[in-house]
């Protein structure tokens, strides 16, 4: 086993890693850039090496600089986490030829399934149903614009070298292609280093439905089930949950065979996401393979009690897979919010600033996973995630019960977050039947504002706001620790009108 591993990665997800790594007696080592230098991560794991400046691609996503750090503390492997060089071929490829192991799928497999466009091709020889869409890279403007009229508006742009919704845009008609697929090139480059973009049929209003699979380097594989991924903004996921509602065992069973089948056709070991979307039909087709853990993976953790960062540990550093299909269950219903450093009513634009006050939920069956702490300075330059909320419970019901209330007892100030935005999605009576689809928020949600406030809140806001005056006049000078940020949110600002006094409130 190793003895120490370095996190190539920052935020929950290095955290996640950190703790898996602490409960197997692994030290950890976290790269970070100027601006991350007060992170939790940092401040979690038993070394931090400073990587560079704050942009990504001088930092986060420069080979080289992370090598150099693995070989500097003697680490003997690198957790890519996800995003950033987690799906890059050319990154594992390096760390095996430095004689570091990366804790992920082995470099053949992950340049297959990590280019889109390459794994669509190998998924359809083996049988695989796809959706539509180019079969390769095209070099000019005018080849996207005869194969979109070929596949047949509405295509949807998407990133050959990554996931997670960058580089996505929905394109209904040829004058609309051009600026969407430049919009999409810039976004591709800047998350993952490769402006590589492709184009398929954009198939309106399907379920978004993925399969977990670990394989182990000798072959033996497993799949545990199926995760629900349709609310999404922008194509980014933000909430999830399991069982799915849409299936039934014999679909589950039909799926999960798929999805097997597809990571056998390329080689893959470790820890891996089939996708799919389900149409109206309730006819599947893949959609691509995420080669990489996944931020929503803690919802398939807690309905099969199976660590996965763990199993990616044990499994990069040799060990065979010990779990057997048949002894695999899913038990109870996990649902799990991603709680964003954004502002839902002004067009979901992040909010950096300080966290004025942060209160954890606790219960039973809630799981938090943050990479935050009070006092934290959110940064501008980076996806804005910033925590997981995750409940377990017997039923679905019960589940989005426990997620209301939950949501409730969370706490950020300072910052303009999506929690009052979530808990209106765990109320809805659309996902409580749940009749979900990647269209839903965009169908129920477009333009939404806040329904209500919480007097509890505002007096933990201005008791926030407060303390922090009172700490900045204790500082030398007498002065705030910064200038102000126009876009850094004022605690009284995240919660929307108020007064104090006067008829029909509580006072302060």
């Amino acid at each position: 086993m190793f003895k120490k591993v370095l996190i190539a990665n920052r935020g929950e997800i290095a955290v996640r890693v950190i703790r898996a790594c602490r409960d197997m007696g692994i030290a950890t080592v976290a790269v970070h850039s100027e601006a991350d230098k007060l992170s939790l991560h940092v401040q979690l794991a038993d070394e931090a090496v400073p990587i560079g400046p704050a942009p990504a691609a001088e930092s986060y996503l420069n080979m080289a600089r992370i090598i150099r750090a693995t070989h500097d503390t003697r680490s003997e492997a690198i957790h890519p986490g996800y995003g950033f060089l987690a799906e890059n071929a050319d990154f594992a490829r390096l760390c095996e030829k430095e004689g570091i192991v990366f804790i992920g799928p082995n470099s053949g497999a992950l340049a297959l399934v990590g280019d889109k466009v390459r794994a669509r091709q190998t998924m359809e020889k083996v049988g695989i149903p796809i959706i539509p869409g180019m079969k390769a890279i095209p070099k000019s403007v005018t080849e996207f614009e005869v194969a979109a009229r070929s596949i047949g508006y509405p295509v949807i742009v998407k990133a050959s070298a990554g996931g997670g919704g960058k580089g996505m845009r929905i394109v209904c008609g040829e004058k609309d292609l051009r600026p969407a697929l430049e919009a999409g090139m810039r976004e591709a480059k800047s998350a993952f280093g490769d402006e590589s973009v492709y184009l398929e049929k954009y198939i309106e209003e399907p379920r978004h439905v993925e399969f977990q699979v670990l394989a182990d380097n000798a072959g033996a594989m497993v799949h545990l089930f199926e995760r629900e991924c349709s609310i999404q903004r922008r194509h980014q996921k933000i909430v999830e949950e399991t069982p799915s509602p849409a299936l039934d065992p014999d679909l589950r069973a039909r799926m999960a065979e798929t999805a097997k089948k597809a990571m056998r056709a390329a080689g893959y070991n470790n820890a891996g996401t089939v996708e799919f979307l389900l149409d109206k039909d309730r006819n599947f087709y893949f959609l691509e393979v995420n080669a990489r853990l996944q931020v929503e993976h803690p919802v398939t953790e807690m309905v099969t009690g199976v660590d996965l960062v763990r199993r990616q540990i044990l499994i990069a550093a040799g060990e065979k897979l010990t779990l057997r299909q048949e002894d695999l269950r899913q038990r109870g219903h996990a649902i799990e919010c991603r709680i964003y450093a954004e502002d839902p009513e002004n067009n979901f634009l992040p909010s950096s600033g300080k966290i004025l006050f942060l209160k954890e939920p606790q219960g039973p069956g809630v799981r938090y996973d943050g990479g935050i702490y009070g006092g934290w300075e959110v940064p501008i330059y980076y996806d804005p995630i910033l925590a997981k909320l995750i409940v377990w419970a017997e039923d679905r019901e019960m589940a989005c019960r426990r997620m209301a209330a939950a949501l409730d007892d969370f706490v950020i100030l300072g910052i303009h977050t999506t929690i009052d935005f979530l808990k209106d999605i765990i109320h809805h009576p659309e996902f409580r039947a749940g009749r979900t689809n990647t269209a839903f928020i965009k169908n129920y949600f477009d333009g939404w504002k806040e329904s209500g406030k919480n007097e509890d809140k505002l007096r933990l806001a201005l008791a926030a706001a407060a303390f922090d005056d009172m700490a900045a006049a204790t500082r030398p000078g007498g002065g705030p620790a910064r200038e102000a940020k126009e876009d850094a949110a004022a605690p009284w600002k995240t919660l929307g009108r108020w007064r104090i006094g006067g008829a029909g409130s509580h006072g302060i």
